[in-house]
């Protein structure tokens, strides 16, 4: 029996590992498995957690008021020694390119633990965009003995970086199982839907029949004259459309709630709401009319959902998207933002053709063939 051992940190990661988790824990028979949070993200990864009936063995408990990158950092790889010290696993998962990520990889490297790469191989090639993904990601590939990449040019990115070929995997996504999931309870569970649709209307946004745009903004790199050129121009496409909601969960972290609330409050058919939880999230996004976000990880549910996505942020390492043409760059340019989404407003045949590309990111069966994958493996 193989011991593995998963660690994530932030609503995404979790987001992401939880149908993999599900996979191995139905096949006890081959797999003992661990899960190790750090919770860079506490109040949104325990969210998660609860939704996929998740109970972590290990709980770092990181999050703390005003912390950095260095504190994080530090915080996590104290952590980890015991951790690995005392489950001893054969292998140990993470996922993508949080700060968790890199510094659990790290952890497990100075152990000689072998590590597997859930989400590898993107790339945007500029490291400080997205900052600091993008080099979590890159030192996460250096340390990671075993590397399952969304699709064949994450795999030729790895190999490039002269990654051997044996120990890469196309896999497809995990978020689209993670999507397929909660879309099927939809399906099947009116009650369930209702409750949750009354629940986004407690949290604010009582129109969800309407016609209305999806927007998220968290990123770093972003903050400061980035936000406020991105209110602008959510403000002026509010007002140059008063029958078109656009419904914004706004981030927690106070340098952007700050901008997004002074520029943004009072207008009558813009939302400000809290964070959402998981399921509360897809059916906003399920029954919206297209998504501006600057997410990574919206860039594959929503295409998934059938929704046209425009990327506010001048580069993306998900750039099958950009090809497959589910979603497009827009920048944090106000003018080119208002532009872009008014003609997806205007243009009815642009709309249909971003709505109808096929999704590159799989078909919600990512888990299991890495869970086929673990299985082989010498560990």
């Amino acid at each position: 029996m193989k011991k593995i051992l998963i660690i994530f940190g932030t609503r995404p990661e979790a987001i992401k590992m939880a149908p993999l988790i599900k996979e191995l824990e139905n096949h006890k028979d081959k797999f003992y498995t661990e899960v190790c949070v750090t919770g860079q993200h506490k109040e949104m990864l325990s969210q998660v957690l609860d939704i996929f009936k998740i109970t972590p063995d290990y709980d770092l408990s990181i999050m703390s008021h005003g912390q950095d990158l260095y504190d994080i950092t530090e915080k996590i790889i104290q952590g980890m020694k015991g951790v690995l010290n005392s489950s001893k696993p054969d292998l140990v998962l993470v996922h993508g390119d949080t700060t968790t990520t890199f510094t659990a990889s790290l952890a497990a490297f100075y152990q000689k633990i072998k590590i597997g790469h859930i989400e590898a191989g993107l790339r945007t090639d500029n490291k400080f965009s997205p900052w600091p993904e993008e080099a979590n990601r890159r030192l996460t590939s250096v340390l990671a003995d075993y590397h399952f990449s969304p699709t064949n040019s994450n795999k030729d990115n790895l190999l490039k970086e002269n990654i051997q070929d044996e120990y890469v995997y196309v896999t497809g996504n995990t978020v689209i199982d993670a999507l397929n999931i909660i879309v099927k309870r939809f399906d099947i569970d009116q009650i369930f839907q209702q409750d949750i649709t009354k629940s986004i209307k407690k949290n604010g946004f009582s129109n969800i029949d309407k016609k209305y745009i999806l927007v998220t903004g968290h990123r770093r790199e972003s903050i400061g004259q980035g936000f406020i050129d991105i209110c602008s121009a959510l403000k002026t496409i509010a007002e140059r459309n008063p029958m078109v909601d656009i419904v914004y969960p706004v981030h927690l972290n106070p340098n952007i709630k700050s901008t997004v609330v002074n520029i943004l409050s009072n207008i009558p058919n813009i939302f400000l709401i809290n964070p959402l939880q998981y399921e509360e999230f897809i059916l906003l996004m399920q029954k919206s009319y297209m998504v501006l976000t600057d997410s990574g990880g919206i860039q594959e549910e929503a295409p998934g959902l059938g929704k046209p996505v425009l990327v506010m942020r001048d580069t993306t390492e998900r750039s099958e998207a950009v090809d497959a043409g589910t979603v497009k760059l827009v920048g944090t340019n106000a003018l080119t933002i208002v532009k872009e989404v008014q003609e997806l407003l205007d243009n009815s045949e642009l709309y249909v053709s971003m709505s109808n590309a096929i999704n590159p990111y799989g078909a919600g069966d990512s888990s299991k063939q890495i869970r086929k994958i673990l299985e082989t493996l010498p560990l």
